[in-house]
């Protein structure tokens, strides 16, 4: 067989859509990084409500297929305007502010985000959603009152673990990703609180 036509046929295989995708999403990474992120979040953000609802309607034993179509589109909305960027810049920040040869420079990253990054996104969730859901102020204090503490603890215990591992050994440019399909299950948590 003409090494050609084995070549035309390995890119034709299975693994070539993998492959494509993945080269794609490098170029954009490299071309316009901020808004891949930020692309993505909202895609995989409004794909974990989504999730979210289903199984909700499957636990519940609901036979309607409608779909709340304004839950995945908040989380598109706050995934593409928060999650990406805040993301993006905040791993480029920790990456500058403490370098790798800094010593125990995971420990102090994690803690950073742990300790900062975490209460300050989460504090930032809830007012967000509680706008793009239409709430007023009044609503807004209440849930941050029943639900902050809670969910940051929570928060600390699910994605401590994850964050070691997203800022010690995932690439810088792959660290919102990571992030994100991690958050797919996160979200489903956080819509859960909405019910």
């Amino acid at each position: 067989m003409a090494p050609a036509v084995s070549t035309l046929r390995a890119e034709a295989g299975v693994g070539a859509l993998p492959r494509r995708a993945l080269a794609r999403y490098l170029l954009l990474l490299r071309l316009y990084p901020v808004l891949t992120k930020a692309a993505t979040s909202g895609v995989l953000s409004a794909l974990g409500n989504f999730l979210t609802q289903m199984i909700e309607k499957t636990r519940k034993k609901e036979k309607s297929t409608s779909l709340d179509v304004s839950g995945p589109l908040r989380y598109a909305v706050y995934g593409f305007f928060f999650t990406g960027p805040l993301s993006h810049y905040f791993y480029l920040f920790l990456e500058h502010w403490i370098p790798s040869e800094v010593p125990l420079a995971g420990v102090k990253r994690l803690l950073l985000d742990r300790l900062l990054f975490a209460p300050a996104f989460l504090l930032l969730f809830f007012l967000v959603m509680n706008f793009l859901e239409g709430q007023d102020r009044a609503a807004a204090v209440a849930r941050v009152r029943t639900h902050f503490w809670p969910v940051l603890r929570m928060n600390w215990r699910v994605w401590t673990p994850v964050q070691f591992v997203n800022i010690n050994y995932v690439p810088l440019q792959f660290r919102v990703l990571f992030a994100n399909l991690v958050a797919l299950f996160w979200y489903a948590y956080l819509a859960s609180l909405g019910k």
